[in-house]
């Protein structure tokens, strides 16, 4: 395993084996500087010996590869795996601050002209502005810990309405012409029919959602025509009916956002940027009989396939930071108003900690305050011992937006 090294300014250096690290540390002629990735800073000075490192980077919506090579050898590799609960919680707060307007509270009036898209151009949805940034943050941490020459991004484009066309045999956008709403124009598809119980002829029609709202949205691929009786039935689960949506596009939408904005913003940040393409990562790995994975597409986009491949790699998991929410929406039965939240630090640990416990390396998913015990999961949130004394684990290091593994 590689160590990363820094000179007595804090640039970055190429990187070391661990046993010279380890003379190092002894001699007192370095410092530790990061534990993860593992990184040392010299105290006196050095030859300030360098290579030339392209790092690629395999942008995506869920997972990022990215992966830093020289002619001969792959320096670092990882793979990021992204937020996806952003759309959720904001839909969740939506719907908190609604009912809050309607119960016996102080009221608050409604507001609508004060958002933030309206105040300055180039707004994003925050669902992606988290993963744009969450982009550059992976590619600063890197650069600072390696002489980075060159930085290569892959940007994809899909052609959304051509995907769709190809699913139902026309572009779904000029079969919604003509209509004043997506409502109208879901019954209309569906020759305002219900489409539940089979020779139902009621005629008062629903629009049902196969994915819930917060989900899958308001398309109308997401949408099918029930009766009202159908319709509650459904819910109450009387009727037991498989509705299968096509395929979504909101990764591809996503992709396709990113794709300027990503590219601009790291235009700014960095002199040495290129960009690639998605079919010539494909031909790349093709023709060098790789595997698929994110970090072996990083390795091609770098430009050196075939260099040393690293035995290990860095699984990178983004993590939410902060719980806002004051109390729980949902409470039990008979009990009273309880706090969403917990206390900062539980007898000295935080939530996403790294601690050892019989040997294995894990995180602290979950903290009870009363009797100080654990919920210790891997980092893919693999279950590996709940109800852990907190005098039984020994810390390794808190918690940051990005929790590391070495696979």
């Amino acid at each position: 395993m590689l160590v990363y090294v820094l000179n007595k300014d804090g640039k970055p250096l190429m990187p070391c084996s661990q046993r010279k690290a380890r003379i190092l540390l002894k001699e007192n002629k370095a410092k530790i500087f990061k534990r993860e990735p593992f990184t040392i800073q010299l105290i006196g000075g050095s030859s300030g010996y360098k290579q030339e490192i392209n790092l690629g980077v395999d942008a995506g919506s869920k997972f990022v590869g990215v992966s830093a090579t020289t002619k001969d050898k792959e320096l670092f590799a990882g793979e990021l795996q992204l937020r996806t609960d952003i759309v959720s919680l904001l839909s969740t707060k939506k719907q908190n601050r609604r009912n809050r307007r309607s119960r016996k509270t102080r009221y608050r009036q409604s507001r609508f002209l004060n958002r933030a898209k309206s105040k300055y151009k180039g707004w994003l949805p925050p669902s992606v502005e988290n993963k744009i940034n969450a982009h550059i943050k992976l590619i600063n941490v890197i650069t600072k810990i390696l002489p980075i020459k060159n930085i290569i991004v892959e940007t994809t484009s899909f052609d959304i309405q051509r995907i769709k066309s190809c699913q139902v045999g026309k572009s779904l956008k000029d079969n919604q012409l003509g209509f004043s709403n997506v409502r109208e124009y879901v019954l209309w598809r569906d020759n305002h029919r219900c489409q539940g119980k089979k020779g139902c002829k009621n005629f008062i029609l629903q629009v049902h959602h196969i994915e819930s709202r917060k989900t899958g949205g308001d398309a109308p691929d997401n949408l099918i025509t029930l009766c009202k009786e159908c319709h509650d039935d459904f819910h109450i689960g009387r009727l037991k009916i498989k509705f299968k949506r096509s395929q979504s596009t909101r990764d591809m939408a996503f992709m396709g956002i990113m794709r300027k904005t990503l590219f601009e913003r790291l235009s700014k940040l960095y002199d040495n940027i290129y960009e690639t393409y998605g079919y010539i990562t494909k031909y790349t790995r093709i023709e060098n009989n790789l595997e698929k994975y994110h970090r072996i597409d990083a390795k091609c986009i770098s430009g050196n396939p075939l260099s040393e491949s690293l035995k290990y790699y860095f699984y990178i998991r983004q993590t939410r930071k902060h719980n806002r929410q004051i109390h729980k929406a949902k409470m039990i039965k008979g009990s009273r108003k309880m706090r969403a939240q917990c206390d900062y630090a539980c007898f000295g640990f935080r939530l996403y900690d790294k601690v050892l416990f019989n040997g294995a390396r894990c995180f602290i998913f979950s903290r009870r305050t009363r009797d100080g015990s654990l919920q210790l999961r891997f980092i893919d949130g693999t279950l590996y011992k709940d109800y852990v004394g907190h005098k039984k684990v020994r810390l390794l290091s808190h918690r940051n937006t990005f929790l590391y593994a070495v696979i």
